[in-house]
């Protein structure tokens, strides 16, 4: 159920927001600054530089692009009588808007027209006004902006990954980026290409190693640097996280008075800090009336080790434990107003219920440097249904925030004037480590389908009726090519050294946790790598990428054969997928490349498995269940099984899809249409080498494919992956040299 707000309850919330970014920025700027206010003793000191997020090294730093917030966020709770309370400030990394953006969607996708029927503003134009200020805020005249991410293993990078591909920005990693003469640049395919604004969702503590936290493993070196040159635009500014503070509310409004000369429209919750005399008196005199929080984010001082506490919920130890704390340090505590929330209707499963709600509001600059304010928001509804905002938490449930205009809202979306848009047939710049991901994601997929495959000719799931019961010694020879591959090494022999039934290699191909190379760690691996580069990722591909592996249930326990072509069905439908959505630029190309690099190492380990010299028809029958190749060899050869004959069509036929001719021709294709930073015209590495594999291929003749010739294509493959890897993947720190100024752009 969504939150409805009226236009004019909201017209004063969004006054009210703009008045208090406004002062977040004229107070930061002054401790960054002035510091008038600490000099007239309008801040205490140590209520700032006890904070974890305030770096001396900002002191004296003006902000490149003229300001030290751009994007914010504030917490708010409505209490029983209507009135609203600012519960909280967000200014380094606030998270929630793509939240936000993902319950409008889901929810106007669900009911349809109501949205527009009920007048209900749209977000579109706020993340257009915000994408306008960001390149607003830079020196080229057309900036690249990207969103600067901890990583997959952050909690909130969906959201992140979201916002990238809403707002077209490329995701970027600390390790994607490098500083070169004061400038920040993303290692791409194609060279160096210059970061002018960088939106980060990454603490400022991880920057940049050299000028903050030097442990910090996420971070890029001399980022700072080319902050400090006025070469790169950073929102937020590193610092400004010293205004989400608890302690800071306790002054927030004094400091509107005398820096806006005015009342806060919407006040923040009444604050006490400890480390004044007579606010600290205040706190323990009403101890039991209070919420006891630290001073500061980060800190978990004596007697507060889990963060906010009810004083009347205090045990004696408990309280005891809190007295000491608070006679030692007494700064590093606020006592806080209990705030009772008001309720929203959410719907339980079979009934609305009232459930407590927090609302965070998003504001951003525009164009002009001027402050806009989402219409609308992420609510949190509490899970336990305790009024008290101190014990909601961050709250089980999300609901949409719906405003309502007084008027019609047009249509908008993040498009823009279709009239003045210019064509453009390039998605932006590619990272070495979005292309090294899309590589091995096709490489993984390749490889879950290979494995299945060579499963269910292992459990006589033949394609056709006569090859349905194999004889020992192919069983033997698809047992030790599951184990080759690592996909059932560790159920190969029992205790007594006794080699294990087939099927039971088989079951620890599919689910065994303990197995490199089992479909489950395939699938797992896929997982992973797609969770890096989910916003390059289309939401069907995603969605598919996430239900790829199903354990069995208790009525599958045994049924390997079906759960195995349902997995092979799965892997095939992955890969038609990205066949489908994946436009076909650098992306596709390192992802297909991917693709025909496991395909030809696979195929080709087949044939020397099971067409040798001593191959016996059951051998060639499995070769050509494996390839997929039965029907087209029974429907060229009236004859029997040849080995020379399936040789030709499993390895060296042009046509079939699964052929090593058929990949080598792709991969030559590919690597060709690689960009090179070569400028004398000769090929670099990646392309030798295939040009070198294909010839290889191209010339042999099927009764030369022993495996010996064999065993050097795989490993001349396998160099081809390395040097693709070397060329345009990240290694470390080290990155190919630039060789002309068009690739520092």
């Amino acid at each position: 159920m969504p939150l409805v707000i009226g236009p004019d309850e909201w017209r004063h919330i969004e006054a009210a927001m703009i008045q208090r970014a406004e002062l977040l920025e004229a107070v930061v700027t002054d401790i960054h600054g002035e510091q008038s206010l600490i000099r007239d003793s309008g801040l205490p000191a140590a209520a700032i530089t006890g904070s974890q997020s305030f770096w001396r090294q900002m002191i004296g730093v003006p902000p490149p692009g003229g300001y030290h917030l751009r994007f914010i966020a504030v917490d708010l709770g409505r209490g029983p009588d209507g009135a609203w309370r600012v519960l909280a400030d967000h200014c380094t990394t606030p998270a929630g808007a793509g939240y936000a953006l993902e319950n409008r969607i889901a929810l106007s996708r669900a009911t349809g027209d109501l949205y527009a029927e009920r007048n209900v503003m749209r977000l579109a134009s706020f993340f257009a006004a915000f994408r306008d200020g960001l390149a607003g805020s830079a020196t080229r005249s057309a900036p690249r902006i990207g969103l600067l991410t901890p990583g997959r293993y952050n909690q909130s990078y969906a959201e992140q990954a979201h916002l990238a591909r809403y707002l077209g920005f490329p995701l970027v990693e600390g390790a994607d980026l490098d500083v070169r003469d004061d400038k920040l640049f993303v290692r791409t395919i194609e060279g160096l290409k210059r970061i002018d604004v960088l939106w980060r969702r990454l603490d400022t503590r991880f920057l940049d190693p050299l000028a903050f936290d030097v442990s910090s493993q996420i971070g890029t070196p001399g980022l700072f640097d080319a902050y400090l040159a006025g070469n790169l635009v950073v929102a937020n500014a590193p610092g400004a996280g010293v205004m989400e503070s608890p302690v800071l509310a306790a002054f927030m409004p004094a400091l509107a008075r005398r820096v806006l000369d005015t009342e806060l429209l919407i006040p923040n919750i009444a604050t006490w800090w400890c480390g004044q005399t007579r606010e600290r008196a205040t706190v323990l005199k009403r101890l039991d009336e209070m919420v006891i929080e630290p001073a500061f984010n980060g800190v978990r001082p004596v007697g507060l080790p889990d963060g906010a506490i009810l004083g009347q919920s205090l045990s004696e130890p408990a309280r005891e434990a809190l007295m000491a704390g608070l006679a030692v340090r007494p700064e590093d505590y606020v006592g806080r107003e209990v705030v009772r929330l008001s309720t929203t209707p959410s719907f339980n499963g079979q009934r609305l219920e009232p459930r407590p709600f927090t609302m965070r509001v998003f504001l951003a600059r525009d164009g002009a440097g001027a402050w806009q304010v989402m219409p609308g928001g992420f609510a949190r509804l509490s899970n336990s249904g305790d009024v008290r905002a101190a014990l909601m938490g961050e709250g089980a449930f999300s609901a949409d925030v719906c405003v309502i205009s007084d008027a019609p809202v047009e249509p908008t979306t993040l498009l823009g004037d279709p009239a003045n848009t210019p064509v453009r047939r390039q998605s932006g710049v590619l990272p070495s480590r979005a292309a090294d991901s899309l590589f091995w994601l096709g490489r993984y997929v390749e490889r879950g389908k290979n494995t299945s495959r060579v499963i269910r000719a292992a459990l006589g799931g033949s394609v056709v009726a006569d090859s349905t019961v194999r004889t020992r010694s192919a069983e033997q020879l698809l047992a030790d090519l599951l184990v080759s591959w690592g996909a059932g090494s560790t159920a190969r022999e029992d205790a007594k050294g006794k080699k294990m039934p087939v099927y039971a290699l088989c079951e620890a191909a599919l689910d065994g946790r303990d197995e490199p190379g089992s479909l489950w760690a395939i699938a797992t691996g896929v997982r992973g790598i797609a969770q890096g580069i989910r916003d390059r990722l289309s939401p069907d591909l995603w969605r598919m990428i996430d239900d790829l592996y199903k354990p069995a249930r208790d009525d599958e326990k045994g049924a390997l054969i079906g759960r195995t072509l349902r997995l092979m069905d799965r892997f095939t439908a992955l890969g038609g997928l990205a066949a489908e959505y994946m436009v076909r630029g650098p992306g596709w190309r390192f992802h297909d490349l991917g693709r025909r690099v496991e395909r030809s190492i696979a195929t080709s380990r087949m044939v020397r498995t099971f067409a040798t010299n001593n191959a016996t028809a059951d051998h060639l029958s499995t070769l050509l269940d494996l390839a997929d190749n039965q029907v087209t060899y029974r429907a060229r050869y009236q004859t029997g099984l040849a080995r020379d004959a399936v040789r030709d069509l499993v390895a060296l036929d042009p046509l079939n899809p699964r052929s090593l001719s058929f990949q080598m021709e792709i991969i030559l294709g590919h690597v060709s249409a690689l960009p090179v930073l070569r400028d004398d015209g000769m090929p670099e590495e990646p392309l030798e080498l295939a040009r070198r594999v294909s010839a290889m291929i191209t010339t042999v003749q099927a009764a030369d494919l022993d495996p010996d010739f064999l065993l050097g294509f795989e490993a001349r493959i396998m160099q081809l992956s390395d040097a693709v890897g070397r060329r345009y993947f990240l290694q470390g720190s080290v990155v190919a040299p630039a060789k002309s100024a068009t690739q520092l752009a």
